[in-house]
């Protein structure tokens, strides 16, 4: 392998990403750094765009040589808000290809212990997602929930809720990244919000008393005496709190 002094750029697509790493890999390639096109690069940076094939069956061949497993770590990192994701996707491929499976027991290696810690980073913000995220209903009777997470989970949070919510109409909106999940009973179609014209705010008859009810059910059940803002705090972080309905008047 030989160092390169370049920082390869990409559309910020996940299967570019795979191809290109792929190609570097191949020419035995270590790049300097990855970015997308979005990169704001310095005068002294060295930028290079390779002309790449945007061909879905690297996926594939990821699966068949690395396992699922590996496979989803990886994904997870490109879904993070990493600033070098790229770059440790690289190298955890790279790695990959040489230990296969040993590489979960090898977090001595930095980058190793490094992209498995972002992957937990992400899953776990799925998971408390699915708890924190709150529905209302559109005056089409469409649910409607909005939530800015730190990292891009969208695409991974939908198919808990496409599972839970099947027989449903709904919407599910990334207020930071101006993206929205859209879903029809049958698929999830994931769009950037420029591209909707859909009214948002114009909420169902009853939707206002169904959460006054729910903000009584919440200060119903609640214990006075037991009462700890810590402890709260640690399962339920107050940078959710603007899109949990029950706790958002406490911001």
């Amino acid at each position: 392998m030989k160092k390169d002094n370049h920082i390869f750029i990409y559309d910020g697509n996940f299967i570019t990403l795979l191809n290109l790493i792929k190609e570097l890999i191949k020419n035995k390639i270590i790049p300097l750094n990855i970015k997308d096109n979005n990169y704001n690069a310095n005068l002294f940076d060295n930028l290079i765009t390779l002309k790449i094939n945007d061909d879905e069956i690297v996926i594939k061949n990821l699966i068949d040589n690395l396992g699922i497993e590996i496979f989803n770590v990886i994904y997870k990192i490109y879904l993070s808000n990493h600033n070098n994701k790229e770059l440790l996707i690289y190298y955890f491929i790279v790695y990959s290809l040489k230990y296969h499976h040993n590489i979960f027991y090898m977090r001595n290696i930095p980058v190793i212990n490094e992209g498995l810690k972002v992957c937990k980073y992400v899953q776990n913000e799925n998971h408390k997602m699915k708890g924190f995220l709150r529905f209302k209903e559109l005056k089409n009777h469409v649910l409607y929930a909005e939530i800015s997470p730190e990292n891009n989970i969208l695409p991974i949070l939908v198919k808990h809720f496409k599972a839970r919510l099947s027989n449903e109409y709904w919407l599910i909106k990334d207020v930071k990244r101006n993206i929205i999940a859209i879903y029809n009973k049958k698929d999830v179609l994931i769009k950037s919000c420029d591209d909707i014209s859909i009214n948002l705010n114009e909420y169902s008859n009853n939707e206002m008393e169904f959460e006054e009810l729910w903000k009584e059910f919440y200060q119903t059940i609640g214990i006075k005496e037991r009462k700890n803002d810590r402890c709260r705090m640690n399962f339920m972080p107050k940078k959710y709190w603007q899109y949990i309905l029950e706790v958002s008047d406490e911001i």
